[in-house]
């Protein structure tokens, strides 16, 4: 006997194999694990002076991979003496989510995390 709503009054309780009924309910879990969206995080990395051809060659991947529906984190990291250019990877930043703004939404704006400038950007939406 499998109990199958407790809540009821009288509760309602069905005589089935319970092997089956572990069976089926594995595979409906199985089923659910499938049909879950999986989302994929590319990074970019720059350093604060970062060349243009460098930041064009970037930008070029990360079109692609929010083409692909992936969501991308960029950031700046700064190494030794450099931490003091932080205005000069918050602008980098920002001028990397403008640049990718028709195709994606910025998901946070910059904000350091240890040595490092963090930035999440998500595909759009497509509206079916």
């Amino acid at each position: 006997m499998v109990e199958i709503s407790p809540n009821a009054t009288p509760p309602v309780v069905k005589i089935i194999d319970y092997k089956k009924f572990l069976y089926e309910q594995k595979k409906r879990q199985k089923e659910m694990k499938a049909k879950a969206v999986k989302v994929v995080i590319k990074e970019i990395r720059f350093g604060p002076n970062t060349d243009d051809h460098d930041y064009e060659f970037k930008l070029k991947h990360a079109e692609k991979f929010i083409a692909e529906g992936a969501k991308v984190k960029a950031y700046v990291f700064f190494k030794g003496r450099s931490i003091l250019f932080k205005d000069k990877g918050q602008i980098l930043l920002l001028k990397f989510a403008q640049a990718l703004e028709e195709v994606a939404t910025v998901e946070s704006m910059p904000k350091m995390e240890g040595k490092r400038m963090i930035m999440m950007i998500a595909p759009k939406k497509k509206n079916k």
